[in-house]
């Protein structure tokens, strides 16, 4: 049977997706092979120079990724090893559901690792450590700010008695999926409140967000909008917007509700505009060192996973279409030997900046940028044959 042009395109475009998933595979193989054993065993990031992982345990803000990408393989390639490795390593972060509320985080290390696992297999524990999760995670919420408080931990140290950061914005799927399997209905709540705060007072009036915003405990006004990881209060961080862009997204689907995907493609419309030529930004599109700051893969890999999500959400078909070409194309770039670590090391890609006002992680790899990577060419695979870019999670 002849293919069409069209029908020989589209083919090859899945072959490069599936391709790009066994990289990851390669990739993560070679990780796993080399991981200690127990105690700090959660790769985190690998610096510009180096060629091995720096570990954390199970307390760090990103000891879910890694879990969360071994759930993803095990979708991916349907290979069973990573279905047992993700299983061990998912429940090393149990102890998390066990304290109450000490962090925003808690969205990011549950949700990524127990909730893809439970996706994936319906297994019930893993169902009771999410939901434990999500009311310890909702034990940080102040009704009379409107929103949960990100850094517990930045109270006294920062002198910012209620803050917000965006994004947190990512975490309140943790409470959204709760509230609809067999959470409190308090959960959802709490979840659109947060977003519908955030929505009103973390972003400039040309929709460039804020990093932190400081809230008054008392009267629950805002105090003040700065950064903590960006180059400036005023400025664009290019991670946190698009935490942003993902977090409202997500917020949509979850809802229904147009305001959040209004305000999506406010959020993605001012952050597309400012790209450079290859849809990868600098750290911080307002850094003065621009051209010769550095990227941020990582923000490029969250941008182009909620784009995809996105694109079939707006109704305008053009703009759908711009949305998702946008993300192929910054797949694209991230997919080729500019960013692929490959020889380099054990990571899937290079040229990310965690935090470049401490002078941490900048350049290097890092977990969370191959997580959404990985997690983008799913979707796209998705997409590809038809289906909704997003995640069906279990519900009951």
């Amino acid at each position: 049977m002849l293919l069409s042009d069209g029908f020989r395109a589209h083919a090859q475009k899945s072959l490069q997706v599936l391709f790009n998933i066994n990289y990851c595979a390669a990739q993560a193989q070679k990780t796993l092979s080399n991981i200690p054993a127990s105690g700090n065993n959660l790769p985190r990031n690998i610096d510009k120079g180096k060629t091995d992982w720096r570990y954390v345990n199970y307390k760090d803000w990103c000891s879910g990724f890694w879990p969360g990408i071994l759930w993803y393989l095990y979708e991916g390639t349907h290979d069973e090893k990573w279905k047992t490795a993700a299983d061990s390593f998912t429940k090393e972060l149990q102890p998390l559901s066990e304290h109450s509320g000490f962090d925003h985080d808690l969205g990011f290390m549950i949700f990524n690792s127990f909730g893809n696992g439970y996706r994936l297999t319906g297994n019930p524990e893993y169902k009771r450590v999410v939901l434990r999760s999500a009311d310890s995670l909702a034990t940080l919420f102040n009704p009379k700010v409107g929103t949960i408080l990100s850094w517990p931990s930045m109270v006294k140290k920062m002198g910012w008695p209620h803050n917000t950061i965006i994004d947190n914005m990512i975490n309140l799927e943790l409470l959204f999926w709760a509230s609809k399997n067999g959470g409190s209905r308090h959960l959802y709540d709490i979840a659109v409140k947060h977003a519908e705060t955030t929505m009103r007072n973390h972003f400039r009036p040309d929709y460039t967000s804020y990093h932190v915003v400081v809230y008054d405990t008392i009267t629950g006004k805002k105090i003040k909008g700065i950064t903590h990881q960006g180059y400036a209060d005023n400025s664009m961080w290019a991670r946190g917007q698009s935490w942003a862009i993902y977090g409202f997204t997500m917020c949509y689907r979850e809802t229904g509700k147009t305001e959040f995907l209004n305000f999506a493609q406010k959020v993605a419309d001012v952050y597309l505009g400012r790209l450079p030529a290859d849809l990868i930004p600098f750290w911080d599109f307002d850094d003065p060192a621009i051209p010769n700051a550095p990227k941020d893969a990582s923000a490029a890999c969250v941008t182009a996973s909620a784009l995809l999500e996105l694109s079939g959400f707006v109704k305008d078909k053009h703009k759908a279409q711009i949305y998702r070409q946008k993300a192929e194309a910054m797949l694209q770039t991230l997919s080729s030997p500019a960013y692929q670590s490959h020889q380099v090391n054990n990571a899937f890609l290079l040229h990310s900046t965690g935090h470049h006002p401490a002078g941490t992680e900048i350049d290097a790899s890092i977990i969370y940028a191959d997580y959404y990577y990985l997690e983008a060419l799913l979707r796209l695979d998705k997409l590809q044959h038809g289906k909704a870019a997003h995640y069906q999670h279990k519900s009951n």
